[in-house]
């Protein structure tokens, strides 16, 4: 068979993936501001050049929750000046795109819109970090939705259970079933997928004919015993899984043996923290699809701030200084500079002939200074880098192992994540802050009436989102649901509220119900800020009450005797809230009286100690049968056909529900080809069966 006829265009997809753009990253930064544009700009660029069928973008576009305007503008300007054109699209969607595009009230694909040209389609879920958020449950996708710029899908509305409906794509013989799920709080994923809560749909009809593509943002890597999403739990009739939300870019599809899927992670294409894996070089991935076969080609991103880093061991320089040295300091002050130095001029003879690339690189050291070695100024240290390095400011990283060292073997190959103790926080989210202060402190300041998630939540929409009331209104409303519970019960002795508060408290820990509270709670609050800024009779003099009292709630002060929240005494404060719990709250806010007979004489901060989470997943036995997904690693790009737009077309397809747990499917018979041979190169020739056994 010759060539031209295995590299038939009318039945391959071309298709751009991208994740964690995070775009306005530092854009009030003098030397990094324009750092996330740039890439974005070129990133679009390449799709234009590779005239691909569409963009997949696998969440965060955006750094902020509430982007700035100068974001807003300098996305929509960049996806007008890419994705809008005469370029006829090449594909049908064959589902109902109700469905599909269910957070708009243009609830169809932007390029069949009467009113719109778009050569290139942008189809993109959101992350963590542009999540939806208010009462209507809208982020900074669906205004580019509403506004024809992107197709934002993968918004699961319900907390209950997920269904997953797919966009059913097709392009000649080629049928690409395209799955999204939008960023969702780990550990309730996790439960979710255990209790079989998330189901995937699939067409009833000619289901081996379809290529699966599964997009999520999710941790991959394990942060706790549920903070993650395991590739076990999803279904395994996928063939590729492009995964979000974790920023080392390992884009090389890797094969999960047991499910017999692959998985893509392009990682981010700005650096976002100074560690490790952000130092990996970022790509971005075009991926070919003809059938049941696909190609993934790596593009290096050649806008993106070069990053180095290193880790140094004073410890292992005996032969330079030990802690006893005259002018130790200074010595190792000087290995320093040496360090640092090296990493300038490895960028910079990288940099050549790359003209894309900015100039002042991204520099960290992290200096290991355990022994008995002291600290420098690194201010100081800094100014010698001012004008060569784009964060000078944070170029040495001190740190120090816990005393309590294990037994190694090998000294220069350190674990730090086992013997270091950061001395600052990166990476880490606020839930898993509040969650490590009540493990760690005392049984006296923990927290009796609400739950540390509960209170991580708040104190996540308090810092993020800059929601000011979150967390008084979760407070207040778990005092008032407590109250009535107790009311209902008529528990009048003091011992006997504690108890029953306890047994109250730990049966809706981990649950639906406290969810909902904690989203009933956050909805409260965005309410009253809406109410306040649509106010003009509130003076900003309350304003600024009320955000003194909401930031002094996010402390933890040790408790003193007193009813309910009397015990958090607030001296004459505006809002009062040191009164006891038997006087009323003050006038505007909505709410009753408080009873003393129903609070505890401990403080409000109490809390559980974290509970250990052993879930289980089980599945049915699977009967296998051979299919053939062959993946071609060439980087041979296919010339693009001209036909004309096809017309649109959107018809409903029946589908199956494929459980993520209890599903029997087919194994794949799976050839990765690694040739370098030029008559091998090209990216849809077929390859023998390598069956599963």
């Amino acid at each position: 068979m010759s060539s031209e006829n295995i590299l038939d265009d009318e039945d391959t997809f071309k298709i751009l993936i991208a994740t964690d753009v995070h775009l306005g990253y530092l854009e009030k930064d003098a030397i990094r501001g324009n750092d996330s544009y740039n890439t974005l700009d070129e990133i679009l660029k390449y799709a234009k050049t590779h005239q691909v069928d569409f963009i997949l973008l696998g969440g965060d576009l955006f750094h902020e929750n509430k982007p700035s305007r100068r974001c807003l503008h300098n996305c929509i300007t960049m996806l007008r000046q890419y994705c809008m054109g005469d370029s006829p699209i090449h594909f049908n969607i064959l589902s109902d795109q109700t469905v599909n595009f269910n957070t708009t009230q243009f609830p169809w694909v932007n390029y069949q819109d009467e009113n719109l040209n778009i050569s290139i389609p942008v189809f993109s879920i959101h992350g963590n970090h542009d999540d939806p958020t208010g009462a209507e449950g809208l982020c900074a996708l669906d205004l580019l939705g509403a506004s024809g710029l992107i197709n934002h899908f993968g918004h699961s509305q319900s907390v209950e259970r997920i269904e997953i409906s797919p966009i059913l794509l097709q392009k000649g013989n080629s049928k690409l079933a395209l799955y999204g799920l939008g960023s969702i709080p780990d550990e309730r994923l996790y439960r979710m997928f255990v209790n079989n809560q998330v189901t995937m749909l699939r067409p009833k009809e000619d289901q081996d004919d379809w290529f699966n593509l599964f997009t999520i943002h999710q941790n991959r890597s394990k942060h706790g015993p549920t903070n993650y999403i395991p590739e076990q739990f999803l279904d395994d009739f996928l063939d590729l899984v492009v995964w979000g939300h974790e920023h080392e870019c390992l884009i090389a599809p890797t094969r999960n043996e047991q499910q017999l899927f692959y998985v893509t992670q392009p990682g981010s294409s700005v650096a976002t923290s100074l560690s490790p894996g952000e130092a990996t070089k970022k790509h971005i991935g075009l991926l070919k699809v003809k059938g049941r076969k696909m190609n993934m080609q790596k593009i290096p991103l050649k806008t993106v701030r070069q990053f180095f880093i290193q880790d140094v061991v004073l410890a292992d320089y005996e032969d330079l200084f030990t802690p006893d040295t005259p002018q130790v300091t200074k010595k190792v002050e000087d290995l320093c500079y040496a360090k640092v130095t090296e990493m300038i001029d490895e960028a910079e003879r990288e940099r050549l002939g790359c003209p894309l690339t900015p100039e002042k690189p991204l520099i960290r050291l992290r200096v290991d200074y355990s022994g008995g070695f002291e600290t420098f100024n690194t201010s100081r240290f800094s100014q010698k880098f001012v004008d060569r390095v784009a964060n000078p400011k944070d170029i040495i990283h001190f740190l120090r192992h816990r005393e309590q060292k294990e037994n190694i073997k090998d000294e220069v190959n350190v674990d730090y994540s086992k013997l270091i103790k950061n001395t600052a926080v990166e990476g880490l989210r606020v839930e898993d802050l509040v969650k490590q202060y009540f493990e760690a402190a005392e049984q006296t300041v923990q927290l009796s009436l609400l739950t540390e998630q509960g209170m991580g939540k708040a104190i996540q929409e308090f810092v993020e989102k800059d929601e000011k009331d979150a967390i008084q209104e979760l407070i207040t409303y778990q005092l008032e649901k407590t109250q009535r519970h107790l009311q209902a019960r008529g528990v009048t002795t003091e011992q006997d509220i504690d108890t029953e508060i306890k047994l109250f408290r730990d049966s809706k820990k981990n649950t639906t119900e406290e969810e909902n509270e904690i989203r009933e709670a956050i909805n409260r609050a965005k309410t009253h800020r809406l109410e306040r800024s649509n106010d003009p009779n509130i003076s900003s003099e309350f304003a600024d009450v009320t955000m003194d009292s909401d930031e002094d709630s996010a402390t933890f002060a040790a408790p003193t005797r007193g009813r309910g929240r009397g015990g958090r005494g607030r001296g004459g404060r505006g809002r009062g809230r040191g009164a006891t719990a038997s006087e009323p709250k003050p006038a505007g806010r909505g709410r009753a009286q408080k009873s003393s007979a129903t609070t505890q004489s401990r403080s409000i901060m109490q809390a559980f100690q974290a509970p250990s989470q052993k879930s289980s997943r089980t599945g049915a036995t699977k009967s296998y049968k051979e299919e053939e997904l062959t993946i071609v690693d060439s980087d041979e790009d296919i010339p693009v056909m001209t036909a004309t737009r096809a017309p649109p077309r959107s018809a409903s397809s029946s589908f199956n529900k494929s459980s993520s747990q209890t599903q029997s499917q087919s194994s794949r018979g799976v050839a990765f080809d690694d040739s370098d041979d030029d008559d091998e190169d090209n990216p849809f020739k077929g390859r023998g069966h390598h069956s599963r056994r």
